[in-house]
């Protein structure tokens, strides 16, 4: 069984990516660590909460992280998201609590007390890893695994002509995580893209009267608004979830070695992620890029999970 940990910044698709660890017996998932990004910190942890409260795995612990970039000013998305991080959907309050420790703290810890156990799941900005990278570097050869949803290659940016939003929204913070010396397997939007959440999805799932269906419909009704009015997209990307199945499921996606890197020099192209396929710069590889995948097949997974655990939930 695989250790998991989500950086994440709840929004809706990080929602559905923490639904699908829960509902994963391959994986056990052993912490939030709370990032800004989607929404502000404060919301983004009330999201984390609620959304455990909702399926009941309150037992998993949340560690509120950072609230803004190393250099850029704040960037949040409410017009992708909503006002709440969770488009239409309405999560009564939590009862729960984050624990005391800071995001960064709690992964340094949970990362050095089991060496070579943890996956790192990075869904947000990159902000908590960059500082935990800086704080203790030993986390580098202690962590089996980085995961991060994050970048566009060959494909356009989703907040930039260039640039995917977490990456935009801590360039700085994705430099220093790319080139610490972890090993990462990058989940770009060239995949993510691909694998788009349909109406008739969602109706296959409210024919199971949840909770946690009626959520997932009330959330991902904002995003297929936004998708539908901004970028033409027909459904909603769920971006997130991939790089979550990407633990358990790895053959979902076919990957490439490459050289990567993050631009921080500003202007137009500021985080925009770079794979050098001809590797002019003759650096070593320092990720493994997925740059196919199988969408249906992924799909077709989330679908039936979401459908035991929420058949699990409401008995």
């Amino acid at each position: 069984m695989k250790h998991i940990i989500l950086d994440t910044d709840p929004g809706i698709d990080d929602s559905l990516a923490i639904l699908l660890a829960l509902a994963s017996p391959e994986i056990s998932l052993e912490g939030l660590s709370i990032v800004h990004g989607n929404c502000s910190l404060a919301q983004a942890t009330t999201n984390a909460l609620s959304i455990l409260e909702l399926a009941n795995a309150t037992h998993i612990p949340v560690a509120v992280g950072c609230e803004l970039p190393l250099v850029q000013p704040s960037l949040l998305a409410p017009e992708t998201h909503g006002n709440t991080g969770l488009g239409y959907a309405k999560l009564s309050e939590p009862r729960t609590q984050p624990t005391r420790r800071h995001g960064c703290d709690f992964l340094i810890e949970r990362i050095m007390s089991a060496p070579d156990e943890v996956t790192l799941v990075a869904i947000g900005p990159l902000t908590n890893i960059a500082l935990a990278i800086r704080q203790e570097p030993r986390i580098v050869n202690a962590l089996n695994e980085l995961i991060i949803m994050g970048g566009a290659i060959r494909y356009e940016g989703n907040t930039t002509a260039l640039a995917e939003f977490n990456t935009y929204a801590d360039p700085h913070a994705a430099h220093i995580v790319y080139h610490a010396g972890i090993p990462t397997t990058l989940v770009p939007l060239d995949v993510t893209y691909q694998c788009v959440l349909t109406q008739r999805d969602v109706d296959r799932l409210l024919r199971l009267d949840s909770p946690l269906t009626r959520f997932i419909a009330d959330a991902t009704r904002f995003y297929m608004e936004f998708h539908d009015a901004y970028q033409g997209v027909q459904g909603c990307v769920i971006n997130d979830p991939l790089a979550l199945a990407l633990t358990f499921a790895p053959e979902l996606c076919d990957y490439q070695e490459l050289p990567v890197d993050v631009d921080i020099s500003g202007g137009v192209s500021l985080g925009k992620t770079i794979g050098d396929f001809y590797n002019y710069n003759k650096k070593p590889a320092n990720m493994k890029v997925a740059l196919g995948v199988r969408p249906r097949d992924f799909i077709e997974m989330f679908l039936e999970r979401m459908e035991k655990l929420a058949q699990k939930t409401t008995q």
